[in-house]
C-alpha cells in the first residue's frame, strides 16, 4: 500500500522545517506541488525523487495525481507552505479519499499521515513579539471558496469576541477592498490605539516587519505575501514588540490580594470596547470609564461633559502641589474617594455638614445645611476642588460665591441628582470658562459619581496603562 504524507514546510526558511518534515522528504518517491515551493526542498529529497508541479491554483489536481501515484505503491509528499491543515492541502486530500472510498465502495487504497508546520502567523508573531498571547482566530480574506457575507460575520464575531486575529490572504490585485472593510468593522468596536503588526515574505531573504495601530494602519502597505496580526484590547507596544499579556502578572497581583483590582481593570477594558466611540480624548475617556463602571449606565457616553483636558489640569494642579483640597456637598462623596489616592498625593477632602457652625449658619441666614456648608468651605477653602453629588442648591450657592469673587476653585464637579434645580444648577456652572469642569448633564448624577469623577482625576497616571484599581 502506498503512502501520502502532507508536510508543511514553514514559512519558507530551512531552519522553520521540523524534523519529521525533512524524513518525510528524505523517504519519498515523488513530491507533488506548487514549483515555486520546490526550492526550499532541494537539499532534502533523493536524486531520483520525481517532483511534480501541478501548477498555482490546480489544488484538486494535484491531490487527484498524489492518489494516483499513492495507489500504485509510491510514498508520496504532498507540500504546502506553513501549516498544511491551515488553509493548506490536508483537508481536501481527507476529503476527497472519502469520496474515492464512497464511490468504490472499497476500503482506502493508501495511508494518508499529516505532518504539521510552522503557520505562517506564528512565525510572523515571533518576529513581532510576542502577538499571540492570549485568545486568538485566523481569518482568511480570500472570497474565492468562501461568501464575503459569511466571511464579514466572522471578521464581525473577532473584533467583538476581542480575539487576537491572525489575516490571511489579505489584498490580491483583485481583491483590493476587503482589508479596508475588515480596518472598519474593528474600528467599530476597538479602539484606534489597538496594535497591528504585519511581515511580508516571513523568514525569507526579502522579509520585511511593521507595526502600527489599527487606527494609522494603511491597507495600502499590504500585499498577498503579508499576514497581519491585530492584537487584543490588552495588547500594547514596548520596545518595538507587540505584546499580548496571558495574565500571569494579573495571577500574582491576585496572590497579593489584590482580586478587587484584577476586576476593576477587566472592567474597565470591557466599558471601553462597548464605547459607541472610539476616540475620545484620554482624559475624557478615563472619566467616563470610571462614570460607566460606577452606574452600569452607558448613556454617560451622552451626558458625561468635561472641559478640554480638565481631568490632566486637575490632576496636574494636584501633582504640583497648588490643588490640595476637595470640597464635597455631603459625606458619602468623601467617603467614596479612595483613601489611599488621598494619601499618596497629600491631599485632603473634606465635607462642612457636621460643622457646628452650619447648623447655626443654616438657622440665621435662613438657608439650606447645604449652602451654608458651602459658605464656610469657601471662607477657608477658596481654591479648593469642589465635587457636588446631592444638592442643587449647593452648587448654586458656589456659583453665585464665583460671580461675586469670593470663591475661585480650582476645578468644579456637578454632578447633583434629583428633579427640582438639578438642571439649572449644572447649566449655571457653564459660563465659567476658567474653571476646569467636569458635568453630568440632566438629572442624574449622585455622590457615588462625583466620588469617582475625583478619583479619576487623582489616579490619572494610570490612564494610559489602564490600571484603574490603584489605592483601593
Amino acid at each position: 500500500m502506498g503512502k501520502i504524507i502532507i508536510a508543511g514546510l514553514g514559512p519558507g526558511n530551512e531552519s522553520d522545517m521540523t524534523l519529521a518534515v525533512r524524513e518525510a522528504l528524505q523517504s519519498a518517491d515523488v513530491v507533488v506541488g506548487y514549483q515555486y515551493y520546490f526550492q526550499f526542498i532541494k537539499p532534502f529529497v533523493r536524486e531520483d525523487c520525481e517532483c511534480v508541479d501541478t501548477g498555482m491554483k490546480k489544488e484538486r489536481q494535484r491531490a487527484e495525481q498524489a492518489f494516483e501515484l499513492a495507489e500504485q505503491g509510491k510514498t508520496v509528499v504532498v507540500i504546502s507552505s506553513g501549516d498544511a491543515g491551515i488553509y493548506g492541502m490536508t483537508p481536501l486530500i481527507y476529503e476527497m479519499q472519502r469520496e474515492r472510498i464512497s464511490q468504490r465502495g472499497q476500503s482506502p487504497l493508501c495511508e494518508i499521515v499529516s505532518l504539521p508546520g510552522i503557520s505562517a502567523f506564528q512565525k510572523a508573531a515571533s518576529l513581532l513579539g510576542a502577538p499571540i498571547g492570549h485568545d486568538l482566530c485566523i481569518i482568511s480574506l480570500s472570497d474565492l471558496m468562501t461568501p464575503w457575507e459569511v466571511i464579514e460575520r466572522r471578521i464581525k464575531a473577532a473584533a467583538i469576541g476581542d480575539f487576537v486575529t491572525a489575516i490571511y490572504n489579505p489584498k490580491s490585485h483583485g481583491r483590493y477592498w476587503q482589508l479596508y472593510r475588515l480596518q472598519e468593522l474593528f474600528l467599530e468596536v476597538r479602539s484606534a490605539d489597538t496594535p497591528i503588526g504585519y511581515v511580508r515574505q516571513a523568514g525569507r531573504d526579502d522579509e520585511e516587519i511593521k507595526i502600527t495601530t489599527l487606527g494609522t494602519f494603511d491597507p495600502e502597505d499590504i500585499d498577498m505575501f503579508t499576514v497581519v496580526l491585530i492584537g487584543n484590547s490588552q495588547s500594547y507596544i514596548a520596545d518595538g514588540h507587540i505584546i499580548t499579556p496571558r495574565g500571569y502578572y494579573r495571577e500574582e497581583a491576585a496572590e497579593g490580594n489584590k482580586i478587587g483590582q484584577n476586576i476593576m481593570i477587566e472592567s474597565f477594558r470591557t466599558i471601553a470596547s462597548e464605547l459607541k466611540r472610539k476616540d475620545w480624548p484620554l482624559d475624557h475617556q478615563w472619566a467616563l470609564l470610571h462614570a460607566i463602571h460606577t452606574t452600569a449606565d452607558f448613556e454617560m457616553e451622552h451626558i458625561l461633559h468635561t472641559d478640554e483636558g480638565a481631568v490632566e489640569k486637575l490632576y496636574n494642579k494636584v501633582k504640583d502641589g497648588s490643588l490640595k483640597t476637595i470640597i464635597s456637598d455631603v459625606t458619602m462623596v468623601t467617603s467614596g474617594i479612595r483613601k489611599g489616592a488621598l494619601q499618596r498625593l497629600d491631599v485632603e477632602a473634606r465635607c462642612y455638614l457636621s460643622d457646628p457652625r452650619v447648623a447655626e449658619m443654616a438657622e440665621q441666614q435662613g438657608i439650606t445645611r447645604t449652602q451654608a456648608g458651602i459658605r464656610l468651605a469657601v471662607e477657608e477653602h477658596p481654591d479648593a476642588l469642589f465635587a457636588f453629588g446631592n444638592a442643587p442648591t449647593a452648587l448654586m450657592e458656589l456659583c453665585d460665591l464665583i460671580r461675586k469673587g469670593k470663591a475661585h476653585p480650582a476645578g468644579i464637579i456637578a454632578a447633583p441628582v434629583g428633579f427640582v434645580h438639578v438642571r439649572e444648577s449644572k447649566h449655571m456652572v457653564k459660563p465659567f470658562k476658567d474653571i476646569p469642569k467636569i458635568i453630568v448633564e440632566g438629572r442624574k448624577g449622585g455622590s457615588n459619581l462625583a466620588a469617582t469623577l475625583c478619583n479619576a482625576i487623582l489616579c490619572f497616571d494610570d490612564a494610559a496603562q489602564l490600571k484603574p484599581g490603584r489605592d483601593l
